[in-house]
């Protein structure tokens, strides 16, 4: 008999659903309580979908285009919204982390305070010395 997959989200309101009982068909062993679903089951059925490819696919973005028909901002955009739904921060403003290009000028900016400070002599030049050395 094949099961079919277990909802993660409530038909109703969208609201995340709760497993209350789990049951073991081989043995009928039965558990209840309040279990989270996993990440997995809070993607809708097209997120999933995406994810599948995406994964089969090694991640190459490129091979998800060709295999799905389409751009590679659309690529970015369902992988960002797969992430989000999944509690993972995406691409974007909500990404805490900063892009090559952005931490490239972050660090720029970075060795230009500390030349600024050693030019105005709120710092010696060991100090100055130390933090440049302490940057990437």
């Amino acid at each position: 008999m094949t099961l079919p997959p277990v909802l993660g989200r409530c038909p109703v309101c969208g609201g995340e659903l709760v497993v209350t009982r789990l049951h073991c068909p081989a043995c009928e062993t039965g558990i209840d309580g309040h279990f989270r679903l996993g990440r997995f089951q809070r993607l809708a059925p097209d997120q999933l979908a995406f994810v599948e490819v995406f994964v089969k696919n090694r991640g190459i973005i490129k091979e998800v285009e060709a295999e799905l028909g389409i751009s590679y901002p659309t690529v970015r955009a369902r992988l960002d919204d797969a992430l989000r739904a999944m509690g993972f921060p995406a691409g974007g403003d909500d990404d805490p982390r900063p892009s090559p290009r952005q931490a490239q000028a972050q660090a720029r900016e970075e060795r230009r305070r500390i030349l600024e400070d050693l030019r105005e002599k709120r710092i010696t030049a060991e100090e100055a010395a130390r933090r440049l050395a302490e940057r990437p």
